[in-house]
């Protein structure tokens, strides 16, 4: 009997376990994907470009034999199975909660044909790094320890001559119902699709990868892998990735370290899926935040990146301008808006996820609540990040703040810490110093109530 194989977060075609568990029980598949209304209608658009230039260059891999459908997959999944008589339908495994939840449904509607989730977007999938009692890892050096010990396998072998791909124009008009890929004309910032991933994965081994360590922090020096994107769409397997990796090499176990992250962060959202959108640490509910009309004001500059704040400024206009902000500038302007700002974290994180073409919710949320002092690893008295002081420390030079910051392309000192500030430059919406006094107020009166 043919299978059904379901992309959703695996747009490629090699190292694909779910592949490969589909040709196992028959050659004959076919691929869809399902263009979920819900999903279309809450990413921004530079992010909905990507997901259509990913499934154009998927869909060109199999020579057009992609059906490419929308509807509600607990609808769509169903009828294009029972129209090929699929003896199961193969999906990579999702462990967020909203694909938890709709796979549940998509079970419940195929009425006896089997849901197989075979691997999933992880080097090891959540739940299976445990604590010696099989309780889950709160802290992630502890986990990233255990997690080393428990390894990965290698990346399997599939590619576009694996199966026996069914042409979808053979299928009934009811059931394929295709439809046109998404094209917003946004600019993503970022080629989509399996070889384009390949191919900047290639470059950065060959050119950045022994420097990461040093150079992972410099926004000035394009030091990051910017592999993140791909990794959310899975236009590559982190298998794939860590293959390439030598662990003797301090650079290229930074590097593993930073998987290690987004596979941890993975492992709460699962553990504790309310995390998504209230604090892990259920403390801090009580701390005070600002939402006033002040507060929105202030917000309304932040995400503008007219804060007076060069560093902040310059990240948050290369996301809002590209879609894309590197780690540690993120960190920075997260810590901003909390700790400068006194405004909720979800209002931050929202926006992100809005903005960013590679937003994955366990790695946002928890990033976000990481800087907020409400999630895993948390010491919130010692994160309140000076962000000259930052932007002094890893853009040394200022070429990353002249790249965004136009109106300081031509100042002597672009962090302001001396000379003037250029006219058509905004003045600090807050003084820093009295802002971390605030911050740290409201945690010490957090700390009074028991946290």
């Amino acid at each position: 009997m043919p299978s059904l194989l379901w992309f959703r977060r695996d747009l490629r075609l090699h190292d694909l376990p779910a592949l490969a568990a589909a040709i196992d029980q028959d050659r004959d598949v076919l691929g869809c994907f399902v263009l979920d209304p819900r999903l279309e209608a809450s990413p921004g658009p530079r992010r909905l470009q990507f997901l259509g230039d990913c499934l154009r260059q998927l869909r060109a891999e199999l020579d057009g034999r992609l059906l490419i459908t929308r509807g509600r997959p607990e609808e769509r999944i169903p009828l294009i199975a029972n129209e090929i008589g699929a003896g199961a339908v193969h999906v990579s495994a999702d462990f967020s909660p909203f694909g938890r939840r709709r796979d549940r449904r998509v079970q419940d509607a195929l009425d006896g044909i089997p849901l197989i989730p075979t691997g999933s977007p992880y080097l090891v999938s959540p739940g299976r790094v445990t604590k010696d009692d099989d309780s889950p890892y709160r802290v992630f050096t502890p986990f990233f320890r255990r997690w080393r010990d428990h390894g990965w396998r290698q990346p399997a072998g599939t590619g576009a001559q694996s199966a026996q791909w069914i042409d979808p124009g053979s299928l009934a008009a009811t059931a394929a119902e295709p439809v046109d890929i998404p094209d917003t004309g946004a600019l993503p910032g970022f080629a989509g699709g399996e070889e384009a991933a390949l191919r900047q994965w290639r470059r950065f081994v060959d050119a950045g990868l022994d420097d990461y360590a040093e150079q992972r922090d410099l926004p000035g020096v394009d030091g990051t892998s910017q592999m993140s994107v791909h990794l959310k769409f899975g236009t590559i397997h982190p298998r794939t990735m860590a293959a390439d990796l030598d662990l003797n090499h301090g650079s290229h176990t930074a590097y593993l370290r930073q998987l290690a992250f987004r596979d941890f962060y993975a492992a709460v959202l699962h553990r504790w899926p309310d995390s998504a959108w209230h604090n892990w640490n259920r403390d801090f509910d009580a701390i005070e935040t600002d939402a006033d009309d002040e507060a929105e004001r202030l917000f309304e500059a932040w995400k503008a990146g007219q804060t007076g704040f060069p560093f902040v400024d310059a990240g948050m206009r290369q996301l809002r301008q590209t879609g894309f902000m590197p780690n540690r500038v993120r960190m920075i302007a997260a810590s901003f808006l909390v700790k400068d700002l006194h405004l909720p974290w979800q209002w931050g994180a929202r926006w992100f996820m809005e903005q960013l073409v590679d937003a994955d919710i366990a790695n946002n949320q928890h990033g976000w609540q990481w800087c907020a002092g409400s999630g895993t690893d948390a010491a919130p008295y010692f994160r309140v990040f000076n962000p000259t002081a930052q932007g002094q420390k890893f853009d040394p030079t200022g070429a990353y703040v002249r790249r965004w910051v136009p109106e300081l392309a031509d100042a002597a000192d672009a962090h302001l810490k001396s000379g003037s500030r250029p006219a058509d430059y905004p003045a600090a919406i807050v003084d820093h110093g009295e802002e971390r006094a605030e911050a740290l107020r409201r945690y010490q009166a957090l700390s009074g109530r028991g946290t």
